[in-house]
């Protein structure tokens, strides 16, 4: 397992210094925001950017949110070639050996009348016997399917970790105030709803070799910042989990 951080690129707030200096963290979730959305890559432009995260010291170990087009969001007759750039983009990676994850749906119900289609387990399992195919795999979010409490996450880590459908991950705790009603607390166990450490014992258990993150952390010590991402809480999340990480390896020696 490695466990890396989210960095946004140029834009974020955060700088590759900060984040090296974060204990256990091996590289980064890179969100590639110089391209903007239907647009090819261009090789030079990601191959710097590639150099400038390794001379900071870490790792590019995934890239997240590749922008779909707004043609295709809103149903325009110009959205088919896009799509199509998408479907050939998504063969191109596959070629190269490149695993693809799919993010759930976040939260885990509708929201105003746009259906979700990514939540449950039944859906996961449609979604990797679509094509069966090694590239094909789940970004398992725990924040977004704990949201729904009828998601066993230690269950379906299992599932689908020992079929090695799941490509990376993104760890956080969620703690329930009602129906459909919950906050994003920090990640520890005893201040939510969800069991870390069956969340990762799973992980664990299963020989899972991908990519971990901390994800959503709180703004705390009177940080500003980009919503959600933040630096401080993120590394609590991070040292935290690779505790848990270091006593399950040790607890099955």
């Amino acid at each position: 397992m490695k466990m890396t951080f989210r960095w946004y690129g140029n834009s974020d707030p955060i700088s590759l210094e900060y984040i090296r200096q974060i204990p256990g963290c091996s590289g980064i979730m890179a969100m590639m925001d110089d391209f903007k959305a239907g647009e090819v890559w261009d090789k030079e432009i990601f191959k710097a950017f590639v150099e400038k995260v390794n001379a900071a010291g870490l790792e590019v170990e995934v890239i997240e949110s590749i922008n779909v087009h707004e043609d295709i969001k809103m149903g325009l007759d110009t959205r088919d070639q896009y799509i199509e750039n998408y479907k050939q983009s998504i063969r191109n990676v596959a070629e190269c050996g490149v695993k693809m994850a799919v993010h759930p749906d976040d939260p885990a119900w509708p929201v105003f009348g746009i259906p979700r289609i990514t939540h449950t387990p039944e859906q996961l399992e449609k979604i990797v016997n679509l094509v069966d195919s090694p590239s094909n795999t789940l970004c398992l979010c725990t924040g977004s399917l704990g949201s729904d409490p009828n998601n066993n996450l230690p269950e379906i880590i299992r599932e689908f970790g020992k079929r090695n459908k799941i490509g990376c991950a993104h760890v956080r705790n969620i703690k329930f105030l009602g129906e459909r009603n919950f906050y994003e607390s920090s990640h520890l166990t005893s201040a939510g709803s969800l069991d870390m450490f069956e969340i990762m014992k799973a992980f664990h258990n299963t020989g899972f070799d991908g990519y971990i993150r901390p994800d959503h952390g709180r703004m705390i010590w009177g940080e500003k910042g980009r919503s959600g991402y933040g630096l401080y809480d993120r590394a609590l999340g991070l040292t935290y989990l690779n505790g848990l990480w270091e006593a399950l390896e040790k607890l099955n020696k």
